[in-house]
């Protein structure tokens, strides 16, 4: 939050623009990683090191295109966990992708929590349980979007975000003064060698795609698309380009959204 600045030789008010906690974007909540990504100390190292391929390793898919999972049901309510499963549903529908429900005995799944503010997973398979955060809100809303909750999934599938891409330049410009400092970090690229974009063309619609408020300072765009008429930023459903990149991650035969 920005703190109001006055002066008292002018005797007028400076108010620094501020978000209503409905227009922040709830993913940018924690200090993770690009705002909602937990990154092992293998991949912060390659991080530091300008070498994030290993983002998207194979190992960092899940086995047999099936991820296990737990809800703590003890942090959320019937509506959330049914629009939980909801999001999954969609993901399974549109991909060979499966959500399986971890069985007592299970070490290796998504463990789906509230422990801090925020919407935020670690990325890709970690062979141990592995955190997805949701901080619960009315359904529809914050966390609780659905696209929101299958942005944290595509995450924990192994996605990065796509204004991090590397042609993204093409596509976007950064106002990198809107931005708060503290934050310039997140808007970094990838190298062409260091993430696939899997034959899918800059995906304005993608629902992995920051919004163009993000993380702003002043309340002005930090991203500018630079083809008119376009939206970025949706958290209401998957794309297709999304859905292309998912099927061939994970090798699925081609399903699309119709």
């Amino acid at each position: 939050m920005k703190h109001i600045e006055t002066t008292l030789v002018l005797c007028t008010l400076f108010i620094t623009p501020i978000l209503s906690q409905d227009e922040v974007n709830a993913e940018e909540i924690g200090n993770h990683f690009e705002g909602d990504m937990i990154l092992n100390p293998e991949q912060l190292m390659a991080v530091k090191e300008e070498s994030r391929n290993v983002l998207i390793a194979s190992k960092y898919k899940w086995p047999h295109n099936t991820v296990r999972y737990r809800i703590d049901i003890e942090k959320f309510d019937p509506s959330q966990i049914e629009y939980i499963r909801k999001a999954m549903d969609t993901i399974e529908s549109v991909s060979c992708i499966k959500f399986v429900e971890a069985g007592q005995m299970a070490k290796k799944y998504v463990n789906i929590v509230f422990e801090k503010p925020g919407c935020y997973a670690i990325v890709g398979y970690q062979a141990k349980p592995q955190r997805l955060n949701l901080t619960p809100a009315r359904v529809g809303f914050k966390c609780f979007r659905i696209g929101t909750i299958i942005h944290e999934l595509l995450h924990a599938l192994g996605f990065v975000h796509q204004q991090s891409a590397a042609d993204r330049d093409k596509y976007v410009k950064i106002l990198w003064k809107n931005i708060e400092p503290e934050r310039k970090h997140n808007f970094k690229k990838y190298k062409y060698s260091e993430v696939s974009d899997f034959n899918v063309k800059y995906d304005y619609g993608s629902v992995m795609h920051y919004p163009e408020k993000s993380f702003s300072k002043n309340g002005e765009p930090t991203i500018l698309p630079k083809e008119p008429n376009v939206t970025i930023g949706q958290r209401v459903k998957l794309s297709e380009g999304d859905i292309l990149k998912l099927n061939r991650l994970y090798k699925c035969k081609k399903k699309s959204s119709g």
